[in-house]
């Protein structure tokens, strides 16, 4: 059966009226923002529930609900420990940032850095997260772009058009508070389909594997172990990247990115916003076991159920009409033998003596995928048209597809958008604000009224949609949906992290000797990630450490007497 055909018109109408209830509800709640206040902090009169749900919806784009379980299939549930520094990082950020940006009432996370240091030091930190946050915003529309390519047998470039183009309408027109409405639906829709996922996979099984079995089984092929207490430094997840990287990657993303930052700034009270990320903290871990957890019975499930060779549908179709079928095809057919091998293994359970056999045939199975990747990228070579051998972020959807009944096929559907759109609008919403208050309102020195400044940050909004979608149009699949966008924030995050905290606790650094570190830090940071000398989340560290140590160096022994104040005081905007 194709996979179009398995879209009936139940999870056409399902997934339709979720997508314009979003549109719709966004764009007429939030109708009558008239002043700045209202567009970019949303009226400031967020609740903690608010908060809390904004700030995961945030950070949980459709590539969490398509890499994430992807991820977990072929790696097992160690992905977890990137998450172990988060709760960390919300209590300093409670602590520290939250009472700051509150006192000073300020409008973007970059514009207390203005009165701390300088004007230049602000435009740079609000360029560096413009930069990444740009190519992010573009990464979150394409990853639902590949779903709705295989299922609806759409080009790319329509979708990325159509997906990027829904969440502009009501993000210019609401702004933050309309991100904010529409995330708490948003988050409830995505609740619910996945717990219904989970009972699905688990009712597939058969009647004798229990949720125990399933453990056991994923076990025996290490698919359980959530800790790795290991400094090897070429081993990406580890309980110390996770902890020492992963906080700093944390603390800059929930701390200084603007499209968190905005979303905690809307709080009531300062209260409300340390409640909200609370909330997040005790919640975002748990979510991201039981996402991976899903993955991992994903895996159990294609223990007792035949799955391809390669799970990417368009690499499947291109090896069909290649020179190199006939080799594909006899992969496939080991490929088989080695799942009939296993299914009889597990028929009853794991057994302890049946270890050392799983193990040689997944050892095996391995290999299988990985010449089949090879002969993807030999067809790649030769096709027109990119053929991605990756196939890390399609599990998921391919499970979806195959295996759930009418409905719950589009309810996931709308899960997967949902995410997608919560995330980029809040990610374009930040664009917009920071582009208008940091930059733009800085720059034009004569007196504007409120309103202009509304509408310049719908243009901004519009603008910055635009260049995300242009970002989706040319992305090609990477190792992993989920490690890109984290890969990206971590070659800044570090760099803007480190300025933060000089000014928060460095009083005697000042803004030139910043600037320059500054400088100088984006560029070994990015030298170090081109020479891959260190696993990705080791960057936060590292360039929070050099921006520090280089602008405390030069402002001990090159002094100057470039604008400082000790009270924190900031521009009026």
């Amino acid at each position: 059966m194709e996979i179009t055909s398995k879209l009936h018109y139940i999870d056409w109408i399902i997934l339709s009226v979720t997508l314009i209830f979003i549109v719709a509800y966004g764009t007429y709640v939030t109708r009558k923002n008239a002043n700045v206040t209202d567009y970019i902090k949303g009226g400031s009169d967020s609740k903690w529930w608010t908060i809390g749900l904004s700030v995961m919806a945030t950070q949980a784009s459709a590539i969490t609900f398509l890499s994430t379980p992807g991820q977990a299939f072929h790696s097992g549930m160690g992905f977890v420990q990137f998450y172990f520094g988060l709760p960390i990082a919300m209590i300093i950020i409670c602590v520290v940032f939250i009472p700051i940006y509150h006192k000073l009432k300020v409008y973007t996370a970059y514009e207390f850095l203005e009165g701390r240091f300088d004007l230049k030091t602000r435009s740079l930190a609000a360029i560096l997260f413009l930069i990444q946050r740009g190519l992010a915003a573009g990464i979150t529309i394409f990853a639902p772009a590949i779903i709705l390519s295989a299922v609806l047998d759409w080009d790319l470039l329509t979708l990325n058009i159509i997906i990027g183009f829904l969440v502009i309408i009501y993000t210019v027109s609401g702004g933050t508070k309309a991100v904010n409405v529409t995330q708490k639906q948003q988050m409830i829709i995505i609740f619910i389909g996945m717990l219904i996922a989970f009972f699905m996979i688990m009712s597939q099984l058969p009647e004798n594997i229990t949720f125990t079995n399933a453990l056991e089984i994923a076990g025996a092929s290490n698919k359980m172990e959530v800790l790795d207490f290991s400094f090897d430094l070429s081993n990406r997840y580890t309980v110390w990247t996770g902890i020492l990287g992963g906080t700093f990657l944390m603390l800059s993303y929930f701390g200084t990115d603007q499209s968190q930052v905005q979303r905690y700034l809307s709080g009531k009270s300062v209260r409300e916003s340390q409640l909200g990320l609370i909330f997040n903290g005790l919640l975002k871990v748990p979510m991201q076991f039981f996402i991976l957890l899903i993955g991992v019975m994903v895996f159990v499930f294609y223990q007792f159920n035949a799955s391809p060779l390669n799970f990417n549908p368009t690499a499947n179709e291109a090896v069909q009409n290649s020179e190199y079928l006939a080799e594909y095809q006899e992969l496939e057919k080991e490929h088989t033998i080695i799942e009939n091998d296993k299914r009889l293994l597990f028929s009853d359970g794991f057994q302890a003596e049946e270890k050392e056999r799983i193990q040689e045939l997944n050892t095996r199975d391995l290999e299988l995928k990985e010449s089949a990747k090879t002969i993807i990228k030999k067809v790649d070579e030769k096709s027109i048209k990119k053929i991605e051998s990756n196939d890390k972020d399609y599990v998921f959807i391919h499970f979806i597809l195959n295996n759930l009944p009418r409905g719950l096929i589009g309810l996931l559907l709308a899960v997967i958008l949902s995410a997608a759109m919560s995330s980029t609008a809040s990610e374009l919403n930040a664009l917009a604000s920071t582009t208008a208050i940091d930059l733009y309102k800085r720059n034009v020195r004569e007196d504007k009224s409120e309103e202009h400044y509304v509408k310049a940050s719908k243009w901004f909004t519009l603008a910055w949609g635009i260049i995300a979608i242009s970002v989706a149009c040319i992305a090609n699949l990477f190792d992993n949906l989920i490690q890109l966008v984290n890969i990206i924030g971590s070659i800044f995050y570090g760099n803007v992290l480190g300025i933060f905290l000089l000014a928060f606790f460095v009083k005697f650094v000042r803004g030139n000797a910043v600037f320059v570190a500054a400088l100088i830090t984006q560029a070994l940071i990015i030298t170090v990630f081109l020479l891959d000398w260190l696993p990705y989340l080791w960057l936060n560290l590292l360039g929070c450490a050099l921006v520090m140590g280089i602008a405390i160096i030069i402002q001990t022994f090159m002094p100057s007497k470039d604008n400082y104040t000790d009270d924190f005081k900031t521009v009026e905007i």
